[in-house]
């Protein structure tokens, strides 16, 4: 007898694990670059200065690009999986399940469309104009 899956803890978690980690590779390098270009270097000095952990962040680029793509992936595989998983025959929780399932497929989405246009900016745009 085949055993039936449900959703769980970790479907969701995946898909806003991939949404949290294409954010931060927003705030490390899209961020000070919107900030130098518009002129807004004093604004950038003080980010910096409450964090420093950016520089690093900055620094090891590819690596956050690198490691949030893998995030997103996973993401984007865990809520594929899940596309046929049965819901429960109550309707009120069938229901959230329902709005569950739209609600990762936004968020994965979301999050590659984040880290398209960090990746974009922060490696991409570098190559292409230096």
């Amino acid at each position: 007898m085949a055993r039936q899956e449900t959703l769980n803890w970790r479907d969701t978690l995946m898909p806003m694990l991939g949404l949290f980690t294409s954010m931060g590779t927003l705030v490390c390098c899209v961020l000070p670059l919107v900030f130098v270009s518009l002129g807004m270097g004093a604004a950038l000095v003080g980010l910096v200065s409450a964090a420093p952990w950016l520089v690093w962040l900055s620094a090891h680029k590819v690596w956050v690009f690198g490691i949030s793509a893998l995030m997103i992936g996973v993401s984007w595989y865990s809520v594929w999986r899940q596309r046929y998983v049965p819901c429960p025959a109550d309707k009120r929780l069938a229901l959230a399940c329902q709005r569950l399932r739209v609600f990762s497929w936004w968020m994965v989405g979301i999050a590659t469309a984040l880290w398209a246009t960090g990746f974009t900016v922060a490696i991409v745009l570098p190559k292409l104009l230096f």
